[in-house]
């Protein structure tokens, strides 16, 4: 039995960091984990200067509020579900993601959550468990599912790696040139062509 996982970010809807970055004029916190691989690392530095700039929960869903999913991104999930069941695999957080799986259709998600102070302010977060996308996709493999898997960044290796087939989308150069055997593609119709491959 077949099942697909996928990244959110960078694949189905712009990175949110990135947005942010961008809303609140501070460059800095554009830094996606396609550029820094170890994720504590990365958040616990975003925690911090997000403390520093009084910056908390609200404004960043805020800007979450008016973003869309990438174009086409909606159509290629619901053409997908109509052969095979679907998990977004995401290192991101329920408060950030849940406005954009409504865009999207509501499919399934396996993510994070923040842990928030009473006043808004992020104080932590919590991960589902170590290596989060490796560790479902073994788990998957333990109740008899084949998993396909795709995404664009350092911390979907892992999965992809581990996966029946498994692809690279919309990634850097830098990730495919180390990756040379793992598939790359830029369009969706690409990969719902190398998806059903995968499943013949």
């Amino acid at each position: 039995m077949n099942i697909v996982c996928l990244d959110m970010e960078g694949v189905v809807t712009p990175e949110i960091w990135i947005e942010f970055a961008r809303e609140s004029g501070i460059p800095v916190l554009s830094r996606p984990t396609r550029e820094e691989p170890d994720y504590d690392k990365l958040m616990n530095w975003r925690i911090a200067l997000l403390k520093e700039r009084g910056l908390g929960l609200k404004e960043i869903q805020d800007t979450i509020s008016r973003i869309d999913p990438l174009p086409g991104a909606k159509e290629f999930l619901d053409e997908l579900r109509t052969f095979t069941q679907v998990i977004v695999l995401s290192d991101t957080f329920e408060q950030f993601a849940m406005p954009l799986m409504k865009k999207l259709g509501y499919p399934t998600i396996f993510c994070n959550t923040l842990i928030v102070a009473e006043n808004g302010m992020i104080t932590g977060f919590k991960m589902r468990t170590d290596n989060t996308k490796l560790s479902t996709v073994r788990a998957l493999h333990s109740i008899g599912y084949d998993a396909i898997c795709f995404g664009d960044s350092y911390n979907d290796l892992g999965m992809i790696a581990e996966s029946k087939a498994g692809f690279l989308f919309r990634s850097t150069e830098e990730i495919k040139k180390a990756h040379p055997d793992v598939p790359a593609y830029e369009t969706y119709e690409e990969l719902l062509t190398a998806i059903k491959a995968a499943m013949a």
